[in-house]
C-alpha cells in the first residue's frame, strides 16, 4: 500500500478564486484570441455571470451545461458557475449525438452557455428546447448562494464506450484537491507557466491544467486544440514551464518536424503524460530528441484527474511506471478486495480527498465501484514494486483471453510502437471459435511509411512471442480517439469488421 496522504486545500472554489483576485497576476493567456485573463478580472465577471444565473432561479448545486471549446468564453463559464455553487455540467463536444443528448437529460439542467461553434450540437441534444441559453454579458441582481465545501460542484460524464456514460459527481473540496494532487506531485507555483491543449470538458485538462493553476497560483497559456505544427513556437513564444499532455500527442511531437529552441528546452521544467500508458521507447525517443522530461502519471475522472505520478527530476522516475502517490493513497487489490503485496498483480483501488462523491442517479454503480472500507475500484489492473512504484498491466474490460491466458493488450501496443514509423498503436480481441478470442492490432504510421502487416507481426513475435502477437494488424490514417486524445480500444473491432 502507498500512503501519501498530506493536508488537502480547504475552504470552497468561490474562497480560492477571491484569493487569487487579491493580486495582479495573469491567470490565463489565449494566444489565438490576442488576450489574456487577470484573476481579478476572472473573479468580476464570475461574481457577475454567478449572480445572473441565480436571479434566473438556478438553484445550489443544480446543473449548468456548458457547450464551449477551449477558449476564454469556456474559462468565464466554467468559473461562474463553479463561483455560484452550481454544478458545472462541461459537454464532450466530440461524444457523439447520442451521448451528449444523454448527457443534457441525464444531468437536469434547465440552462447552459452555448459557445457559437457549439451552437449546431447543443440544437440537435436541446430537441424538447428544455434548455434555455445562457446570456455570458447579462448582469444579475440575484444573490450568491452560501456554498460549503460538501457541496456538488462538477458533474463530468465518462467516455461512455461500453453501455450508457456514467455521470461522476465531484464536491467543491474534491475539485480542488484534483488540483493540489497535481500542484503537489509537480511542486507548482506561482511562477510557473502550463500550457492547455487538451479540452476543459475533459478532466485531464480541467483539473491537471485549470485546477492546477487555481491551487498554485501559477498561469495557463490555453489554446482551443493540440497542433502539432504550433506546438513549440507557441510554447517559446507563451514562455511556458510546463505542460500536459497524453501519449499520442507525444508521438505526433516525436514524429513532427518542429523542434522548440534552446532557450525554450531549458525553461521547461518537464512535460506531463497522462490518460493511456506511455510505450517506454516513445518516452526515450522523446527525451533524446527534444531534451525535455517527461513524468508519466495516473488519474481518471473519479478522481479528479491524478492519482499516480513520478517525481520530478532529480527524483527517480520509472520508465513504463506511472509513479507513486501523492495526496491520496493507493492499493493493490485481491479478488476479494484486500491489499495485496508487491509484485503481485490485482486492481488498482484508490481513496483520499479527490475521489468522487458518486455516479448521478446510479446506485449499482456506486455500490460496485465502493469497498465497504473507502476504496474506489478503479477497473485497471497493476501491481505495485518495492519501492512503492505502481506498473498498470491493463484493463479488466480490456483483457484478451486467449486459450483461457489473460493477455495484457499494453504488451502488444509496446512492441509495436517500438518501430520507428509507428505513431499510434493498439492491440484488441476478436471473438474466433479456436482460442475464444485471438489478437489482433490497429496502427497508424507515418507518412510514407514502408512497414507491413508481415514486419510489425514479426516485431511483436520477437518481443512477447508468437502467441501474444497479432494475428492481423490493420492500418489506419488515425485511430479513434476521446477528447483528451486517449485511443479508444473497445472501437476498434466494430471499426475494423468488414476487413
Amino acid at each position: 500500500m502507498i500512503d501519501d496522504v498530506k493536508s488537502a486545500p480547504s475552504g470552497t472554489l468561490r474562497d480560492w478564486i477571491n484569493l487569487r483576485a487579491d493580486t495582479d497576476d495573469i491567470a490565463f493567456f489565449f494566444p489565438e484570441e490576442t488576450t489574456n485573463l487577470p484573476w481579478s478580472e476572472l473573479q468580476k465577471n464570475a461574481m457577475r455571470m454567478a449572480k445572473h444565473l441565480s436571479s434566473l432561479g438556478v438553484q445550489k448545486g443544480e446543473s449548468v451545461a456548458i457547450f464551449q471549446p477551449n477558449g476564454r468564453d469556456a474559462v468565464l463559464a466554467l468559473y461562474a458557475v463553479l463561483y455560484g455553487g452550481f454544478r458545472a455540467t462541461p459537454v464532450n463536444l466530440v461524444a457523439g449525438a447520442d451521448a451528449i443528448q444523454y448527457a443534457l437529460s441525464h444531468s437536469g439542467a434547465r440552462f447552459a452557455y452555448v459557445h457559437s461553434s457549439a451552437q449546431e450540437i447543443f440544437d440537435a441534444a436541446n430537441t424538447d428546447g428544455k434548455v434555455s441559453v445562457v446570456d455570458p454579458l447579462a448582469n444579475g441582481t440575484g444573490d450568491l448562494h452560501h456554498v460549503t465545501e460538501t457541496d456538488a460542484a462538477l458533474l463530468m460524464y465518462t467516455s461512455g464506450t461500453t453501455g450508457r456514460p456514467k455521470g461522476v459527481v465531484h464536491t467543491q473540496s474534491s475539485l480542488l484537491a484534483g488540483g493540489w494532487t497535481t500542484s503537489t506531485a509537480h511542486e507548482l507555483g506561482p511562477k510557473d507557466r502550463g500550457f492547455c491543449v487538451l479540452p476543459i470538458y475533459h478532466i485531464n485538462g480541467l483539473c491537471v491544467s485549470v485546477m492546477g493553476s487555481l491551487v498554485s497560483g501559477g498561469s495557463i497559456v490555453m489554446c482551443p486544440k493540440f497542433s502539432a505544427s504550433k506546438f513549440w513556437q507557441v510554447a517559446s513564444d507563451q514562455k511556458i514551464t510546463w505542460f500536459s499532455i497524453v501519449p499520442t500527442i507525444i508521438s505526433h511531437l516525436l514524429h513532427g518536424a518542429s523542434e522548440p529552441d534552446d532557450e525554450t528546452k531549458e525553461r521547461i521544467r518537464f512535460g506531463r503524460s497522462a490518460s493511456s500508458a506511455l510505450a517506454p521507447e516513445v518516452q526515450s525517443a522523446f527525451e533524446a530528441r527534444f531534451d525535455v522530461p517527461i513524468v508519466e502519471t495516473m488519474g481518471l475522472t473519479e478522481t479528479a484527474a491524478q492519482i499516480l505520478s513520478n517525481p520530478l527530476p532529480p527524483g527517480v522516475r520509472k520508465i513504463g511506471s506511472p509513479g507513486i502517490a501523492f495526496g491520496n493513497e493507493v492499493a493493490i487489490l485481491s479478488p476479494d478486495l484486500k491489499p495485496l503485496t508487491p509484485e503481485i498483480e490485482g486492481e488498482i483501488a484508490v481513496r483520499g480527498p479527490n475521489v468522487m462523491k458518486e455516479y448521478l442517479e446510479n446506485p449499482e454503480a456506486n455500490k460496485a465501484t465502493f469497498t465497504d472500507d473507502g476504496w474506489m475500484r478503479t477497473g485497471d489492473l497493476g501491481k505495485v514494486d518495492a519501492d512503492g512504484y505502481i506498473y498498470v498491466t491493463g484493463r479488466l474490460k480490456e483483457l484478451i483471453i486467449k486459450g483461457g491466458e489473460n493477455i495484457a493488450p499494453r504488451e502488444i501496443d509496446e512492441a509495436l510502437y517500438a518501430h520507428a514509423d509507428v505513431i499510434e498503436a493498439a492491440a484488441f480481441a476478436r471473438p474466433c471459435n479456436s482460442y475464444g478470442e485471438r489478437v489482433e492490432a490497429a496502427v497508424a504510421l507515418r507518412a510514407n511509411s514502408k512497414a507491413t502487416a508481415k514486419d510489425l507481426i514479426a516485431l511483436c513475435e520477437a518481443r512477447v512471442g508468437k502467441f501474444k502477437s497479432p494475428d492481423h494488424v490493420h492500418f489506419f490514417e488515425e485511430l479513434p480517439k476521446g477528447p483528451s486524445g486517449k485511443i479508444q480500444r473497445l472501437k476498434l473491432p466494430a471499426l475494423t469488421q468488414s476487413e
